[in-house]
């Protein structure tokens, strides 16, 4: 067994025994839970190699354990956190951590998923592999901007990715100008980003109706207009399922006479809100949405 696989077994195992003794009424010390893993490491890894990467795991899922376990609601909003099999959710935990957390060098998305995929098959029940998969993958393409020009599209040829099938999806730049003072709404994604609602087109579904439904889906605005089409962007990403694909974006300026924001159910956003311009140049924001809000700036100028 390769050691950080071994290591991420360990690191699983403890988190479980840590996990089942909280729930019911014990209380443990970070202390007591690193005496946990060097128990389970003499036990279940003698000679294993990389013990500091279980440690990293062990400090890491439990320092943001709140924001993982936000995460994981979100991603399966039919299961309450609770109502999770202890070994899913701890699997899910490390999983997501890694993902968000994580080194990408060191462990890309496609390892982190495949790893907690095996973890809970090996470990959780009949449904467990299924389960975990679809949570994270749920994130994975919810989140699905870091990376856009990454190592997929370094490593593949010009004609490899004209090859690549094509995901259509639509974005909004949305703003409100009450009283001629202009505000933007962006919503805050699991990776620490300010970026635009977006997603895909249902079946048979225009661009433009697709377009005010994700922002209605993500942001709660429903009395809304598109004033133009911006523009497209087309990157490769990675599908935990298809693989490399080509995403082509195609982004709409949208005016809204709604106040009020309220953050959708998604797996990859945490957070919604409105800013106004002198706000942006402050905000975490992936380039091509800072070309799309200048780009909607002069336009409503």
């Amino acid at each position: 067994m390769a050691s950080r696989h071994l290591a991420r077994s360990i690191a699983m195992q403890t988190l479980y025994e840590w996990d089942f003794k909280v729930s019911i009424g014990r209380e443990i010390s970070s202390g007591m839970i690193h005496d946990m893993l060097e128990r389970n490491i003499n036990e279940f890894g003698p000679g294993l190699e990389d013990t500091s990467f279980a440690r990293t795991l062990i400090d890491g899922v439990l320092d943001k354990k709140a924001d993982l376990d936000a995460i994981i609601e979100k991603a399966a909003p039919e299961w309450p956190i609770q109502q999770i099999a202890i070994i899913d959710r701890n699997v899910l935990r490390i999983g997501l951590y890694e993902l968000l957390f994580g080194i990408y060098k060191e462990v890309p998305p496609k390892v982190a998923i495949n790893e907690s995929i095996e973890l809970a098959k090996t470990f959780g029940g009949t449904n467990s592999g299924k389960f975990v998969n679809g949570v994270l993958g749920t994130v994975y393409r919810e989140m699905g901007e870091p990376g856009k020009e990454n190592k997929a599209k370094k490593d593949l040829t010009a004609d490899e990715i004209a090859k690549l099938p094509i995901e259509q999806k639509v974005g909004a730049v949305v703003f409100q100008k009450p009283n001629n003072r202009v505000s933007f709404a962006l919503v805050h994604d699991v990776f620490g980003y300010w970026t635009l609602a977006k997603g895909s087109p249902k079946e048979g579904e225009s661009l433009e109706d697709a377009v005010l439904r994700k922002v209605y889906e993500e942001e709660g605005l429903a009395n809304t207009k598109i004033i133009e089409k911006l523009g497209e962007n087309e990157y490769v990403a990675h599908d935990p399922d298809k693989g490399n694909v080509r995403r082509g974006v195609v982004y709409f300026l949208v005016k809204t006479n709604d106040t009020e924001l309220q953050l959708g159910s998604t797996g990859g956003l945490n957070d919604v809100q409105w800013f106004s311009e002198l706000e942006l140049a402050e905000l975490k924001m992936y380039d091509d949405v800072k070309w799309f809000m200048k780009k909607a700036m002069k336009i409503i100028k």
